[in-house]
């Protein structure tokens, strides 16, 4: 589909989200519950019972999307006003997807200078959501350059109460990893088998590689600007040290002989073809740059001909989408539902698990209509496609499940709440229908 940047300014005209209410205002009976002197009971009562904030406000399905601007998609440090358009984005894919209330909030004078200008200070963001918490549910951060969004995602998380999640460290991780444990099935390999290498190790490369190793693999090549990160190079410190593999390898070109699987989340056209041709056997190359991937499918296809490999982008253009929308807003649903305090690793891992099983599954006949395509498992479908309403039931559910199992939400009885999704899902306005 070619896009043309009138259409796209067109459609972003008054912005994309607004406002519904979701109590009746129609006469004065109506105004005096809704306001003055009405408002004063649960006034009263909250400030007695802070529990009473997830029934008596919208808090329970209130996310703030928050942004400082500084890694805004592939284009970079923009600054918070320019990032708005992202996360009036995020917020109609939360509601759309996972019937999920997002509210945009950048931030500015987050910086080290306390303007708008230079290098995030983790800090300033730490302060800043914190003042602005209790009105929300979960706090999905966004756009927030590494290093600074590791720290301020961890203190947050250890904060607060409530969920954080940065999509761009975890949205991508998980799907990911959905996709690897397909690959593993058509491949007839464990992730602990693979050698895997993984270029960038910026925010996504690094959670990619934390979910990958918790999920079982054991050898994972981080590679960034100046090569292989092994424990020899003196320029590493925090996860970049931590995640240092002992190799002989140095190069990208060197650590892909004999990988199983290559990871991008790094620049257009680094990988070349003498670099797939050097893999082991039935590979996997997940370039998932954006705009332009490592490589391109239809390279890879010459390079590799008529022998098998699953190839995978973060492009809708192509099979096999890494797709982010796959992941957060259900993610967000599961924990809201059972008031988790946080979004642990099992819960993340559940969530891939759910979408990998997913995509195993035979496609709804209105799925392959809305493609085009007959998406039966395989190399070109590996993961589910965001359009399926199955995700709705399936992934808030796994993750729910995972959260009261792994201490991270109340325990709770959680037998009917597949059919409370199921019933949802059938009252709920989906993507405008």
């Amino acid at each position: 589909m070619s896009l043309k940047t009138e259409d796209i300014l067109t459609y972003h005209l008054g912005g994309k989200i607004g406002m519904r209410t979701t109590k009746p205002l129609t006469g004065p009976a109506d105004l005096s519950l809704a306001y003055t002197p009405g408002v004063a009971v649960p006034v009263k009562e909250i400030a007695r019972d802070r529990e009473l904030l997830f029934s008596h406000t919208a808090k329970s399905n209130l996310v703030a999307v928050v942004s400082d601007g500084t890694a805004i998609l592939g284009l970079g440090d923009l600054g918070a006003e320019a990032s708005i358009p992202v996360m009036e984005g995020k917020a109609v894919l939360f509601k759309a997807f996972g019937d999920v209330d997002g509210w945009p909030v950048p931030v500015n004078h987050c910086r080290m200078d306390g303007e708008n200008t230079g290098k995030t200070d983790p800090q300033r963001v730490i302060d800043a959501v914190m003042a602005l918490a209790p009105m929300y549910g979960g706090i999905n951060l966004e756009d927030i350059a590494a290093p600074a969004c590791f720290e301020i995602e961890d203190k947050l998380d250890a904060m607060l109460d409530i969920p954080v999640f940065h999509d761009d460290q975890w949205g991508t991780a998980v799907i990911t990893l959905a996709a690897a444990m397909n690959y593993c099935l058509l491949s007839e390999r464990s992730l602990g088998d693979l050698k895997i290498v993984i270029n960038g190790a910026g925010a996504a490369g690094m959670r990619i590689c934390e979910m990958l190793k918790t999920a079982g693999a054991r050898t994972v090549l981080m590679c960034d600007t100046k090569g292989v990160i092994r424990p020899d190079r003196t320029d590493l410190s925090g996860k970049k040290k931590e995640h240092a593999f002992a190799t002989l390898d140095k190069t990208l070109s060197d650590a892909m002989k004999g990988a199983h699987m290559f990871i991008g989340v790094s620049a257009a056209d680094c990988l070349k073809p003498a670099d797939v041709l050097s893999m082991a056997p039935h590979p996997a190359i997940f370039a998932m740059a954006n705009p332009d991937p490592e490589i391109r499918p239809e390279t890879v296809a010459a390079a590799l001909g008529s022998n098998p490999y699953v190839m995978a982008t973060g492009r809708s253009d192509y099979p096999n989408q890494v797709n982010n929308v796959l992941g957060f807003p259900f993610i967000f649903r599961g924990a809201l539902d059972v008031r988790a305090r946080t979004i642990s690793l099992p819960m993340k891992v559940a969530a891939a698990e759910a979408l990998a099983a997913l995509a195993r599954e035979p496609v709804p006949a209105e799925v392959k209509k809305l493609y085009g395509t007959d998406l039966s498992f395989g190399p070109g479908y590996i993961i589910p496609k965001p359009f399926d309403r199955r995700l709705f039931i399936e992934v808030p559910f796994a993750v729910a499940k995972a959260a009261v199992d792994s201490g991270a939400a109340p325990k709770c009885d959680l037998s009917g709440y597949r059919a409370a999704l199921l019933e949802r899902d059938r009252n709920r306005t989906f993507l405008g229908a």
